[in-house]
C-alpha cells in the first residue's frame, strides 16, 4: 500500500459530491438491497430463528434502516413474558371508556385516536405502536393518542397525571433498546401529527420545528436553502427530530458537527403535570442559570415530552470526497486517523472502521464489489463508485444477520483499546469451543468489529448460525465488564431504554444513578418528596400560589429509571 501522505492529499484535490453526507436526502442515490431472506440463509438457520429469540441486551441492528425486519407481531413475545420479574405497577389505572371520551374532547378529531378500549380494534392495528423496530419488544397498549399541538399534549398529560394513567412518548419508533414502546398497557402518545416547521433563518442557520417532523424532511427543508441538518441516520425517512433529541442520536455526521447537546439551542417541552416549559431559544449564548434543556436531551422521554426544537444547522459544504483505505493493523488505523485529522482538520466529516472479518461477511452476503476496490487506497472517481464504497460500510449490519442471528453491541471505548474487545471476544469464543467459521455445528460463525472510529464508537457483532443461550451467557455480562474496566460506555448512541436497564451500573456510578433518580423525582415524582413546589403528602405537591398538583411517576415507566 502506498504511504498515507501520498493518498490522503487526494481528498483535498478532488471535488466529488458525496451524497451520503452532504446532498439533500431526496437527491440521494442509494443502491437497492435485496431482502435478506433471498440471500444465503440456510433453511436450518431460518427454522432456528423462528424457534429462539435473543434475550440479551444486544441489539439486532446498529442504526434502524427504513424497513423493519419481516417478523409477524404474533411471533413476538410480550415484553412482560420476556421479563417475568417486571410487574405492572398497581398504582397505574387502567384506561376506561370515560378516559377515552375525555381524550376525544381534548384532541377533537377521530383521526387523532386509535381506540381499542371502546372499539373492536384488532391487535394488528396497534402493531406499529406496540412493537419496536427490531421486533424484540411488544407491549399491550390499547389506546394511541396523536396530538397536533403543544397545548393538546399539555391537556393529555395533565389529565393522565391526575388519573394516574401511565404514558409512553413515541416518535418514529425506530429505536433499538425498547425505549419507545409500552411494556404493559401504557397509553402511547405519538407525535406524528405534530409536524410543522415553524421558522428557519438562513443567516444564523437556526431551524425551529415541531418534534414530529421527519428527519429526512427537515434535512430537505434546510437543504433547499444550502444548509444541512447536523444529524444523519439510516432511519432518516422514519425517525422524528424530537425523538432524535430525546435519545441524543449520534449518526454519521457527529465527528464534524457534534452531538445534539451542542447543536440544540432550545426546546419546548411538556412536563408530566401538563406544564409547558418554553425554552425555545434561538441564541447561541444564554448564560442565565441552569441549562435545563440538557436534561431532556438523551432523557428518553422519562421526565417530559419534547414538542419542538431549535437547532443550529451548518452551511452545506460545496464539495465532499470519500476515500477507502486498506490497512495492515489497528495500530496503522490509528496512525491514519491522526494523519487524516492533521491533513483535513475540521472538514473531516467521518472516519469509519471496518475490520477484515466484517468485510468478509459483507462480501459473502452481497457480492457487490470486486477486490481491487479495496486493494490499496481508493478515492471515489464516480457517483457509482462512491455509492459502492459506502455500501461496504452500510451493508455490514444486514450482512451479519444472514446466517441465522447476530448479537450487536453499541459501545464507546477509548481509542487505544477500541479494537482489543473484538480480538478478546474472538479468543474467548475460540477457547470455549463455540465458534467455527465453517462448521455449522458451532453456533458462532465469527466476531467482527466496525463503527464510528472518529467518535470512539465500536459496533461489536457476534454473527451466529442461530440464537443460543450458551452464547448469551458467554457474552453478558462479560462484554460490559470488559468495557467498564476501561472506563468506556455500554451505550454509545442507542440509549438505555429497557434493554440496558440492568447494566447501567457498568457505566455510571452509584452516585450518578442516585442523582438521575432525584432528577426523575423532581419532574415526575412517584411521591411528593421532591418537586417544583413544597411537598405536603404522598403524591401531592403544593405550589406557592396555592395550586395543588398530583404527581404519579407516569412518564415512560419500567425503563432505565
Amino acid at each position: 500500500m502506498p504511504p498515507l501522505h501520498r493518498t490522503l492529499p487526494a481528498l483535498r484535490r478532488l471535488r466529488l459530491a458525496n451524497a451520503s453526507f452532504q446532498q439533500p436526502a431526496h437527491l440521494r442515490l442509494r443502491p437497492a438491497a435485496p431482502p435478506l431472506r433471498t440471500l444465503h440463509s440456510s433453511p436450518r438457520a431460518r427454522q432456528e430463528e423462528e424457534k429462539v429469540s435473543p434475550t440479551t441486551s444486544a441489539s439486532s441492528a446498529d442504526h434502524a434502516p427504513q424497513d423493519a425486519p419481516d417478523r409477524p407481531q404474533s411471533k413476538i413475545k410480550y415484553t412482560s413474558d420476556s421479563y417475568p420479574d417486571l410487574k405492572r405497577d398497581s398504582r397505574f389505572k387502567k384506561v376506561s371508556k370515560e378516559d377515552v371520551e375525555h381524550f376525544k374532547k381534548i384532541l377533537g378529531s377521530e383521526a387523532a385516536i386509535l381506540d381499542g378500549v371502546t372499539n373492536e380494534t384488532g391487535e394488528e392495528d396497534f402493531e406499529q405502536y406496540n412493537s419496536d423496530w427490531m421486533r424484540k419488544y411488544r407491549g399491550q397498549c390499547r389506546l394511541v393518542l396523536k396530538p397536533e399541538t403543544t397545548e393538546q399534549v399539555s391537556g393529555v398529560l395533565k389529565y393522565c397525571n391526575e388519573q394516574s394513567l401511565a404514558v409512553v412518548p413515541q416518535g418514529g419508533n425506530s429505536g433499538l433498546v425498547g425505549g419507545s414502546v409500552p411494556v404493559f398497557d401504557e397509553i402511547v402518545i405519538n407525535l406524528s401529527r405534530l409536524n410543522k416547521v415553524r421558522s428557519f433563518d438562513d443567516v444564523s442557520g437556526v431551524l425551529v420545528a415541531d418534534a414530529g417532523v421527519i428527519l429526512q424532511q427537515a434535512d430537505e427543508y434546510v437543504g433547499k436553502q444550502n444548509h444541512i441538518f447536523p444529524l444523519d441516520l439510516g432511519a432518516k425517512g422514519t425517525c422524528q427530530i424530537g425523538a432524535n433529541v430525546a435519545t441524543n442520536a449520534g449518526g454519521l455526521r457527529l465527528l464534524r458537527y457534534g452531538s445534539m447537546h451542542g447543536n440544540i439551542l432550545g426546546l419546548e417541552c411538556v412536563l408530566p403535570d401538563g406544564t409547558i416549559m418554553d425554552d425555545l431559544s434561538k441564541l447561541r449564548k444564554n448564560n442565565t442559570g441552569y441549562d435545563l434543556k440538557q436534561l431532556f436531551i438523551g432523557g428518553e422521554g422519562t421526565i417530559g415530552i419534547i414538542t419542538a426544537i431549535s437547532i443550529l444547522c451548518p452551511q452545506r459544504s460545496s464539495a465532499i470526497n470519500v476515500a477507502y483505505f486498506g490497512l495492515e493493523s489497528y495500530e496503522k488505523v490509528m496512525e491514519a486517523f491522526k494523519e487524516a485529522k492533521k491533513q483535513l482538520g475540521e472538514i473531516l466529516s467521518a472516519f469509519e472502521l471496518m475490520d477484515r472479518q466484517s468485510q468478509s461477511l459483507y462480501h459473502q452476503a452481497k457480492h457487490v464489489m470486486s477486490e481491487e476496490i479495496v486493494s490499496d487506497g481508493v478515492v471515489a472517481e464516480s457517483e457509482t463508485q462512491l455509492q459502492s464504497l459506502w455500501a461496504c460500510r452500510e451493508g455490514i449490519s444486514e450482512a451479519g444477520q444472514h446466517w441465522g442471528g447476530v448479537y450487536k453491541y453499541d459501545l464507546s471505548i477509548p481509542l487505544p483499546e477500541l479494537y482489543s474487545l473484538v480480538e478478546d471476544a474472538r479468543k474467548m469464543f475460540e477457547s470455549n469451543g463455540l465458534m467455527h467459521t465453517e462448521d455449522e455445528k458451532f453456533p458462532v460463525k465469527d466476531v467482527v468489529g466496525y463503527g464510528h472510529m472518529g467518535d470512539s464508537n465500536l459496533h461489536l457483532n457476534v454473527a451466529t448460525r442461530r440464537y443460543d443461550k450458551e452464547v448469551e451467557r458467554a457474552l453478558e455480562p462479560w462484554v460490559y465488564e470488559w468495557v467498564a474496566k476501561r472506563q468506556g460506555s455500554i451505550s454509545a448512541e442507542h440509549g438505555l431504554g429497557l434493554a440496558k436497564k440492568a447494566f447501567i451500573g457498568y457505566s455510571r456510578s452509584e452516585t450518578m444513578i442516585r442523582l438521575m433518580g432525584k432528577i426523575k423525582e423532581t419532574f415526575d415524582p412517584v411521591s411528593g418528596s421532591v418537586g417544583f413546589g413544597v411537598s405536603c403528602c404522598e403524591g401531592i405537591v403544593a405550589y406557592a400560589d396555592g395550586l395543588v398538583c398530583l404527581q404519579k411517576g407516569i412518564m415512560n415507566p419500567y425503563k432505565y429509571i
